[in-house]
């Protein structure tokens, strides 16, 4: 039936290969042969009659503009349909302005739109049964892109997927980086860079991860000459194998181009189509000697790999200091420590001495991230207002972090403000997250605040290369407080142009709008300090080399100056909303996205809508960009429809890692039955409440904050006549007034703001949503996730009939995964026990029950009688979950939660 439908869509996202195609049956599983063994796959699945005919990628560089056209031909020469899928992966920088895909005679082309509509005509599509999908990506420099389609007998599908970056200069280098990994031999493989800069190409290199040095030589060309380069890797299908007999790929890995321009002086200023693109990176400066300051994050999460890689790092970034620099280290944990307490020149004596302080240094306890710091601005402010001779230096502060603030001022608001006071402009501040136990959000704003930026360090072999990297971008200053100048009557729309610092091996760019008839007046002055002298020099745009290159290039040179000044632009607007709020930020925003919208750029304001094609549950695709630091969410179960998925380990309190949840566990799910884990006793106490359908009850709630959980109870349908039934939570309610943000969970429907008409997502979608400071993580067909900054985790699990069940309608358990930041107010049948309380058992005895033993309970001065029993947590195995021994508080709870039972009913779930 579906060979018959022509093409259908079937999109996700999820840990592929890159640039991919490959074959697989038709409904997406293993079939087996009539001996038993599994379907072939990959490379066999040519066999099949499905096979790669074209894989070509055409890369177009002008001025640093790179603009990518992948584009794939797949062939089904079988007599029955199959599935195959395009894997992409692109770097994360990079807008995806277009994508298409032809079938059957049909083509299917991307519409890029705001994604508050995209996702309302989604959610609308999704509840009327018409055509919607949804598709995000994301992973450690890039992000991966899969879609796949059904492609019919005897037909051929072709896929083109266009995107577009800015180049940045790194290390004195550009770097075009193109994932290859097509599973198979292709008839037809080709990958084209052309590569034009105005300046001239100074040099141009290509290296293949995948192919040794002598066969690369053979078989890529390049060449560059003036103002052109170009590279091409035609392999046949004989040059891919991996022997002569083989049916297996050499093509496997990164397939990377790096060049760089000529510099023959600090200007590069180039006009087209009344825009201008600057491009500043002046050579043969004398290098500034340095201010740094090192603070290091020592809190017990460092604890092992982390340290070591930490340590072997600045055992080589110390090595690497220059004799005219200036430096101290501070550690903190729960207390803050300085190994001088002020700048010391970084002399033979003091670099060993500093390295013998490394070796030595420990872990302690928490994190007193905002005291670390100020200890640092500190260091670095005396140096400044004390030390004349160190004032013309470079100052920059370097923190290294793994975790979130849990000592000292812990507030965030509090914390930003205070750097801010701290630096007041004077100097950088690079912040590096080590994991994903870090919120990189609030880093990132924090550096942005005061001219830096960040960085996560990935927790992996190569994490003190990580951090040897970042440093040598930064360990070569040559100028500070550079100001690009433009005629004020002349430009508008100007992207950033002053800079705290300019590094060796870098790049400023800068483009803007040219105010018509002013071309001829246009010019650009640079000012900035230097060692021991002031910076100044002048462009002029030479109007007659302008021509030329006009005549050269033509509408590409035209269209990519204006492109390079779009995307300048919205990558601005989008780091510049994260430090606002309210007016401000919408204002910002609107301007992001209705540049996005001109320019037909996926954003994390816009998505990109495939119409026509559909997956197997109707819903028609929407491409989107992940709206953060691309945190990456960890898939749970097999492939499905759409996915958000990421190639590194999930965080802690966006995502949930099933395999890694804590023995312990206070919820509520099944007739409910409540679970009290006690960590000061190490046991758990249980207690049900007996009540009635439609009753509202209390959870959580805590009046500091406004942050609410309440449940609403459902009866079972199957129930008898004049028998009790149990009763179940089948809606819950989950609110913070602070940021307007309510979400309502039924077995159905996940709703946010629902008051206010916000997105309605079904337990069949795979997202990740962020409101301000809440995160929601929906893990298809099985739970969901909610992350409050500065409030609690918790986790709804959702509940399915299935045969052989007592219960006969879907309901929903809520667990609680992390409570300690919860004020101590916080109340609720759950609530009040999220601080500690005591209690003694004594005097056990066989109860009514012989199997079960009773005791005395003395609790919050009471005296009860409880029962060693068993409930079970469903985290795990919704199904069948898992048994926790507990002590069972009977008639409601009653003596352990405070009041009694009915004082938690309320009006409305929210």
């Amino acid at each position: 039936t579906r060979g018959t439908m022509g093409l259908r869509g079937l999109l996700c996202v999820c840990l592929v290969s890159l640039l991919a195609l490959q074959a697989v049956a038709a409904q997406g599983s293993p079939t087996r042969n009539p001996k038993g063994g599994k379907k072939r796959m990959a490379v066999d699945a040519a066999v099949d009659g499905v096979v790669i005919r074209s894989l070509k990628v055409n890369c177009k560089v002008t001025s640093r503009f790179a603009h990518y056209i992948i584009t794939s031909q797949v062939v089904n020469s079988a007599d029955t349909a199959k599935e195959v899928s395009f894997n992409v992966e692109i770097p994360k920088t990079a807008f995806i302005s277009d994508f298409a895909i032809t079938a059957d005679e049909n083509a299917f082309t991307g519409d890029i739109k705001d994604k508050v509509t995209a996702w309302k005509q989604y959610r609308k599509a999704a509840i009327s049964g018409e055509n919607a999908g949804l598709v995000r990506a994301s992973g450690r420099t890039m992000e991966q892109f899969s879609i796949h389609i059904i492609v019919g007998p005897r037909s051929k599908a072709t896929f083109r997927l266009t995107y577009e970056e800015v180049l940045r200069r790194k290390l004195m280098q550009y770097d075009i980086v193109i994932k290859v990994k097509p599973q198979q031999l292709v008839q037809h493989f080709e990958i084209d860079v052309d590569i034009f800069e105005p300046q001239g190409i100074r040099k141009l290199d290509v290296e293949a991860s995948f192919l040794p040095k002598e066969l690369a030589a053979q078989l890529i060309k390049k060449s560059f000459s003036g103002k052109k380069g170009h590279v091409l890797f035609r392999p046949t299908v004989s040059q891919q194998q991996t022997c002569p007999t083989c049916s297996t790929t050499l093509l496997n890995g990164d397939f990377k181009v790096t060049y760089d321009v000529n510099r023959d002086d600090a200007c590069d200023l180039l006009v087209a189509n009344n825009y201008f693109a600057h491009f500043f990176a002046p050579q043969n400066l004398k290098k500034l000697n340095k201010n740094v300051v090192f603070v290091i994050d020592i809190s017990s999460s460092m604890e092992g790999q982390k340290l070591k890689q930490t340590k072997e790092a600045l055992h080589k970034i110390l090595g690497d200091m220059r004799p005219g620099d200036y430096f101290d280290l501070v550690l903190f944990g729960s207390a803050v420590q300085s190994w001088k307490g002020s700048l010391v020149q970084a002399s033979p004596a003091n670099l060993e001495a500093a390295r013998n302080f490394v070796q030595q240094f420990s872990l302690a306890g928490a994190t007193n991230l905002n005291g670390g710091l100020l200890r640092g601005i500190e260091i670095l402010n005396k140096a400044q207002q004390s030390l004349p001779e160190l004032s013309n230096h470079a100052s920059i502060l370097i923190m290294l972090t793994d975790g979130e603030p849990t000592e000292g001022v812990m507030d965030r608001t509090q914390i930003l403000k205070n750097v801010r006071d701290g630096i007041k402009g004077r100097f950088p501040l690079y912040n590096l997250g080590f994991g994903h136990d870090v919120d990189l959000n609030f880093l990132e704003v924090m550096s942005l605040e005061n001219n830096g930026r960040v960085q996560r360090i990935y927790e992996d072999h190569d994490a003190t290369q990580q951090l040897q990297g970042f440093y040598e971008q930064v360990a070569n200053p040559l100028l500070r407080d550079v100001e690009l100048l433009y005629p004020r009557e002349a430009v508008s729309d100007l992207t950033q142009h002053r800079h705290k610092q300019y590094y060796e091996g870098s790049e400023i760019m800068v483009a803007g709008r040219i105010a018509d008839h002013k071309l001829s007046s246009f010019k650009a002055d640079v000012r900035a300090h230097g060692e021991g002298q002031e910076f100044m020099t002048t462009c002029l745009v030479d109007k007659e080399e302008m021509k030329k290159l006009l005549r050269e290039r033509g509408h590409m040179l035209e269209n990519h100056v204006e492109r390079l000044w779009a995307y300048l632009t919205i990558q601005e607007l989008l780091a510049k909303r994260m430090k606002l709020e309210g007016q401000e930020k919408a204002n910002v925003s609107a301007k992001a996205l209705q540049m996005s919208l001109a320019y037909q750029f996926v954003t994390p304001l816009t998505s990109m809508t495939v119409r026509g094609m559909t997956d197997q549950d109707g819903l028609e695709p929407i491409i989107d960009k992940p709206l953060d630091d691309y945190l990456p969410l960890e898939m749970v179960g097999p492939r499905k429809t759409f996915m958000l998925q990421a190639s590194q380990p999930a965080p802690t309190h966006s995502s949930l890692d099933i395999k890694k949840l804590p023995d312990q566990v206070t919820g509520v799910d099944t007739d409910p039955h409540f679970l009290i884990h006690v960590p000061q006793k190490e046991d758990t106490l249980c207690f049900n409440i007996n009540e009635e359908p439609g009753v509202v009850l209390s959870l959580v709630q805590d009046p500091d904050t406004g942050f609410s959980v309440n449940g609403q109870l459902i009866g079972n349908e199957a129930g008898s006549p004049g028998k009790h039934e149990g009763t179940y939570f089948g809606r819950l309610g989950i609110a913070n007034p602070a940021t307007d943000f309510q979400l309502e969970v039924t077995p159905q429907n996940i709703t946010l703001n629902p008051g206010s008409g916000g997105p309605v997502f079904s337990w069949r979608d795979q997202a990740f949503l962020r409101q301000n400071e809440v995160l929601v993580t929906i893990n298809r067909k099985r739970n969901l996730v909610v992350s409050v900054e500065d409030g609690g985790t918790f986790e709804v699990v959702l509940h399915r009939v299935w045969r052989g069940s007592a219960v006969r309608q879907d309901f929903l358990g809520f667990y609680v995964l992390d409570s300690h930041r919860m004020s101590a107010r916080t109340h609720g049948l759950l609530g009040q026990f999220f601080h500690p309380f005591d209690y003694k058992v004594s005097n056990l005895h066989p109860g009514s029950d012989p199997t079960k033993t009773d005791a005395t309970m003395v609790v919050k001065n009471r005296r009860l009688t409880v029962t060693r029993g068993l409930q079970k947590d469903y985290r795990k195995d919704p199904r069948h979950g898992a048994e926790v021994t507990c002590w069972f508080i009977h008639n409601n709870g009653d003596g352990l939660i405070d009041g009694i039972h009915t004082d938690y009913i309320v009006p409305d779930i929210f």
